[in-house]
């Protein structure tokens, strides 16, 4: 059931980067980011508004560490805004798929942040090169 969640999730954020080029040039690329910010916090302010009490320890008692997303998010939504309209939005997703991917396959591997530990192994590998063929291809095409 999450596979397919993460796909529809994958997909969305297609969409985002071809809404957020015209928008960038529209009102500026930091507007643009923030406008997208706000319009999220706004929805998940309600969500968490009607969902009652959620569970867990406060804002002051996480690690520093487990924050950074919040300024990872951001940097994220720029560089999207930026680069959509002039690599277009396949290649731009197929560049940060292999970001994403690349690293992603060194956290599993090394089991940081507290995830479990899955080492590169000859398949693994053979998906990341392929990802890296896919985004010489596109950038060729």
């Amino acid at each position: 059931m999450l596979l397919p969640l993460v796909i529809l999730a994958g997909m969305g954020l297609s969409v985002e980067a071809g809404l957020l080029g015209p928008l960038g040039a529209q009102v500026g690329h930091l507007w643009a980011t923030l406008s997208i910010f706000g319009v999220g916090a706004a929805l998940l302010s309600l969500l968490l508004l009607f969902s009652g009490p959620q569970p867990g320890p406060a804002l002051s008692q996480l690690l520093r560490w487990q924050l950074l997303g919040g300024v990872l998010g951001p940097i994220y939504v720029v560089v999207l805004t930026l680069a959509t309209p002039h690599i277009g939005i396949a290649m731009t997703m197929i560049a940060i798929l292999s970001g994403q991917v690349g690293k992603s396959v060194l956290i599993d591997h090394y089991g940081w942040f507290g995830s479990a530990r899955k080492p590169l192994d000859a398949e693994r590998g053979l998906a990341l090169a392929l990802i890296v063929v896919a985004l010489i291809l596109m950038a060729r095409g």
